[in-house]
């Protein structure tokens, strides 16, 4: 959801000085390569006029060290992502996305958590977009 979200924010104008030249993907530190997005994810994207067509790919070492900066959802997942390429300077590259607290995962919550997530990411991430690149 938060690549979906970060793309259609660059691509529409949303963050100053910055648009379809930035490239984003989107992992996770115990995502199954190849898994589907789920069917709530996807209905929140559709309410908010965002379509997307990926699919889950597992966070490694080599992908940290390729990016420009990468945001984790929760404190623990910025930690997850660091120790990935610990001693190495690229762990200072691991932001969270929302300093003023945790994104948790909507898994199991219900369609009302992934589309309050999807609020909250549109809310979030246009100032995080423009502070970090």
């Amino acid at each position: 959801m938060a690549e979906a979200v970060a793309r259609h924010l660059l691509e529409s104008g949303a963050v100053a000085g910055h648009g379809k030249d930035v490239f984003v993907a989107s992992a996770g530190l115990a995502s199954w390569d190849g898994s589907p997005v789920s069917e709530e994810t996807m209905v929140a994207l559709e309410r908010k006029g965002i379509s997307f067509d990926g699919h889950a790919k597992r966070l490694t070492a080599e992908m940290v060290r390729k990016a420009t900066v990468v945001l984790g959802m929760t404190r623990s997942h910025v930690v997850g992502a660091r120790s990935l390429v610990a001693g190495e300077p690229h762990q200072d590259k691991v932001k969270v996305v929302d300093p003023a607290g945790d994104l948790e995962d909507p898994i199991g919550m219900g369609q009302q958590a992934y589309d309050a997530l999807a609020d909250r990411l549109a809310r979030v991430l246009p100032g995080r977009l423009a502070e970090v690149l």
